[in-house]
């Protein structure tokens, strides 16, 4: 009934402010060496908006890590706040992981990359996003995933490196232990199992160990000359303090080190402040380019 009452002119103009308030999600596939690649495209209303392609990381999926007091994923809300901020979004989940086909135990780096450069392209020819204009951010190993994409298809106009490997044997020894590096270069075909710190185990074979000794971010990023944002933990216990440092040094271009007294996770297990800054410091980097 109140409804009702509410004149024609300034029902029309809610409406519009409405729409153009409005951000759609929408489900995508692609292919990727037989497999389906399965990804969620966010997209603010208007123009076709520069466009971020989210790469997760080990053992994660497209929406990410939930922030329990919001009970929201890191990348769900990072999209989110992307297309508050103007920008649309890919957020893409790797082979063998969350939606997509294939198996986790088949996971290598040059398969993540493969995927990546796949769904660059994706990116490039879609109407409802500017091609022109991507940016990539990747975390942990999606980091080292961007690295990559970064310095071999020379298209990201803009890149953010999030608490990223930049030194996989480092990190890996770390968080799988040295003994299971070396058990898995002799496992073949036979996946090896990988008790996690969170109380649940993942399987791999060999290829991804061997390419743990074979793949180097920081060699990757020296070939990207564009816009280079990196954070680092101060906390951090998978990542070494300094290895943003490293990026930095290898890298030719603009940049910013954005250094905090955070976690892996980004404080995300306490709230959503470090991440929420840490979304906003991105934008705002990202912003002269895009």
């Amino acid at each position: 009934m109140f409804k009702a009452l509410i004149p024609a002119m300034v029902a029309i103009g809610l409406m519009v402010s409405s729409v153009q308030a409005q951000t759609t999600e929408e489900t995508i596939n692609y292919p990727v060496d037989g497999l389906n690649i399965v990804g969620t495209l966010s997209v603010p209303a208007g123009d076709p908006a520069p466009v971020v392609l989210l790469l997760h990381g080990f053992g994660g999926t497209r929406d990410e890590l939930e922030i329990p007091a919001v009970k929201e994923g890191i990348y769900t809300r990072a999209a989110r706040l992307l297309a508050e901020a103007g920008y649309a979004s890919l957020r893409i989940d790797f082979p063998g992981s969350g939606d997509s086909g294939g198996e986790f135990a088949d996971m290598t780096y040059s398969g993540q990359i493969a995927t990546a450069t796949a769904a660059l392209a994706f990116l490039k020819a879609d109407p409802r996003v500017d091609g022109s204009k991507i940016a990539v951010i990747g975390w942990s190993q999606g980091g080292l995933v961007a690295s990559a994409i970064a310095g071999r298809t020379g298209i990201p106009v803009a890149t953010a490196l999030w608490a990223a490997v930049g030194e996989p044997e480092v990190t890996f020894a770390t968080l799988l232990g040295a003994d299971k590096i070396a058990a898995g270069l002799k496992t073949g075909a036979t996946p090896l199992e990988l008790p996690m710190p969170w109380g649940f185990s993942l399987y791999l074979k060999q290829p991804y160990f061997e390419e743990i000794l074979t793949t180097h971010p920081l060699e990757e990023i020296v070939a990207y000359k564009g816009p280079l944002f990196v954070t680092e933990g101060l906390n951090d216990e998978a990542i070494p303090v300094g290895t943003g440092e490293k990026f930095i040094a290898a890298h030719d271009g603009p940049e910013e080190l954005w250094i905090r007294p955070m976690d892996h996770g980004f404080n995300s297990a306490t709230g959503v402040e470090t991440v929420d800054e840490m979304v906003a410091a991105t934008v705002a980097f990202f912003k002269p380019y895009l």
